[in-house]
């Protein structure tokens, strides 16, 4: 438990770290009021599809039905997956050098 205490210790110093946690926290923000006005989905359900949708878990219960939302999705899609992927393995290193096991800067 230390060690996650000092990981996400270590996460939150680091500038690039938390540009990528806001970017990330924007992209979603912005997709969950997208798909509330234009596909018409309660407050939960979008903010259910935005994070599905860029953790790449992709359930499939829910999906865009109107071309708009089909097209801002498939941009939504190329854009947000790159940001997720680099705050992931971002929160990995620092979990992972708090821990010992990956070279510390």
């Amino acid at each position: 438990m230390r060690d996650l205490s000092r990981g996400l210790r270590a996460f939150w110093r680091d500038p690039s770290a938390r540009g990528l946690l806001g970017l990330t926290l924007t992209l979603v923000g912005i997709a969950t009021v997208f798909y509330r006005r234009v596909e018409d989905l309660s407050w939960l359900d979008s903010f259910y599809v935005s994070v599905i949708t860029v953790s790449t878990v992709g359930y499939g219960d829910i999906s865009p039905q109107t071309p708009a939302g089909k097209l801002f999705t498939l941009a939504y899609v190329v854009v947000s997956i790159g940001v997720f992927v680099a705050l992931a393995s971002t929160t990995a290193h620092h979990l992972m050098a708090a821990k010992g096991l990956a070279e510390r800067e």
